[in-house]
């Protein structure tokens, strides 16, 4: 019996639950939303409960991580346990903050990322925190995954440890790998005029449109070449443009948003150089072309040696899970750039991002009995 629940899985629901029907959008993707302050709130309270040592510190204003700690006898290994709290709009899901469980899945905003894999880490802490491990394990919920990742930026500055598990949903596989990425702006500049003075006007729109061209034979290269073995090729695409004051008017700007995602070795020096060189071979067919380049935030990609400890480990109580790349960014990245040997395991499911988005109950009890179980051993 677990705290009043008849299993691991009854608890890994209902706190599931918990933690999906409070609302932690990211005010830095949807404006006037709440953030983490509600629901670092209640997972600062649950492991207080839990018997954690617990803090509570702003990675950002108004941005609070929870760094929870399971005190071992100070003779073994440190574990770090690390998922975010924050999720993106609620879209067009329907009751999104309702948490619903039809047979084996668990639907609502957040489910699937990340707070099942939350919740796991939680009541995988709690049984560190009942005693006989020699090393400490510490939970990190963290700020902010979804867009700058400043929460997990201040615990590698501040939180030490062995290995960490990022508990990302990884479908239950064991990720060492995943491609990191550089945003970046484009900004042609040309001169407003009416529509019937093209000796006065420079269309900025059409200036961009060589230079779009130039982005996309790049991306063609970039995917021509050989695959990383996990992760496959690096890719550039743009996101988002706008530009122009009216249909009868040359436009005198065009704004251009846009991605590199990135392999291991390859930096957001890789992505200016590159796009440098198609400014170059843009001017060269239209001279007068006038384009700014602005980099953006961008996040380094992440790779681990399969031999690591912590991945055999991992490996090893998964049952013998596949090693695997994801394609998506994680916070893995920075913990294994601070020098934290790290890996990647989640729960399945299914619509991260999107309008339905559920996870699986039963791949939710898998990773918490894992992550006790490694956690056993590691910090033994």
């Amino acid at each position: 019996m677990i705290l009043g629940f008849a299993s691991m899985r009854e608890e890994l629901t209902a706190l599931t639950s918990d933690l999906v029907a409070i609302d932690s959008q990211s005010p830095d993707l949807v404006p006037g939303a709440p953030g983490e302050r509600d629901v670092a709130a209640f997972v600062a309270e649950w492991l207080r409960r839990a018997g954690l040592d617990v803090e509570v510190e702003e990675a950002a204003p108004g941005r609070p991580n929870v760094i929870g700690t399971a005190r071992g006898s100070g003779t073994g290994r440190t574990l770090m346990l690390n998922a975010h709290m924050d999720t993106v709009a609620l879209g067009a899901m329907e009751r999104p903050l309702e948490p619903r469980v039809e047979g084996d899945r668990l639907y609502g905003r957040g489910s699937y990322d990340m707070k099942a894999s939350l919740a796991a880490i939680m009541v995988a802490a709690r049984e560190a925190a009942r005693g006989g491990l020699a090393g400490d394990v510490v939970v990190t919920a963290v700020t902010d995954e979804e867009c700058a990742s400043v929460g997990t930026e201040a615990v590698a500055r501040t939180v030490r440890a062995d290995a960490a598990i990022v508990a990302e949903p990884t479908e239950l596989a064991v990720a060492v790998a995943h491609r990191g990425f550089v945003s970046w702006e484009l900004e042609a500049r040309g001169r407003a005029a009416h529509g019937s003075r093209p000796d006065l006007g420079v269309d900025a729109i059409v200036h961009m449109g060589h230079v779009l061209a130039g982005t996309g034979n790049l991306d063609r290269r970039l995917r021509a070449r050989d695959a990383h073995p996990l992760i496959g090729t690096a890719s550039v695409h743009a996101g988002t443009i706008e530009g122009g004051e009216g249909f009868s008017t040359y436009p005198s700007s065009c704004l251009v948003r846009g991605e590199r995602r990135t392999l291991p070795g390859e930096t957001s020096e890789t992505a200016r150089t590159e796009l440098e060189a198609i400014l170059v071979a843009a001017r060269e067919a239209v001279p007068e072309i006038q384009v700014d380049i602005r980099i953006g935030v961008s996040r380094g990609p992440f790779s681990v040696d399969p031999s690591e400890t912590i991945v055999e480990l991992v490996r090893r109580h998964a049952g013998g899970a596949d090693l695997v790349g994801v394609p998506f960014w994680t916070d893995a990245a920075l913990l294994e750039a601070a020098g934290i040997p790290t890996v990647v395991f989640g729960p399945a499911g299914e619509g991260a991002h999107a309008d339905v988005e559920w996870v699986d109950l039963p791949s939710v009890e898998r990773v918490a009995e894992t992550l006790v179980a490694v956690m056993r051993e590691f910090c033994s």
